[in-house]
């Protein structure tokens, strides 16, 4: 066999549960906030533009 041994009988032979409950589901909204997220960046566009550059060597 290639990938491992295993019984090729068993990959036949299994059962998908695929009945989800509605309590388990996520709703899209679910997670949403009205906030606000401020960023300090103590780098120049110059010292930024060089490590960008040095990333991509």
């Amino acid at each position: 066999m290639g990938f491992g041994s295993y019984d090729e009988s068993e990959q036949e032979n299994q059962e998908l549960d695929a009945e989800l409950d509605d309590d388990e589901a996520v709703t899209a909204g679910e997670n949403d906030h009205d906030g606000q997220v401020d960023f300090e960046f103590t780098a120049s566009n110059d010292e930024l533009l060089e490590k960008l550059e040095d990333i991509k060597e």
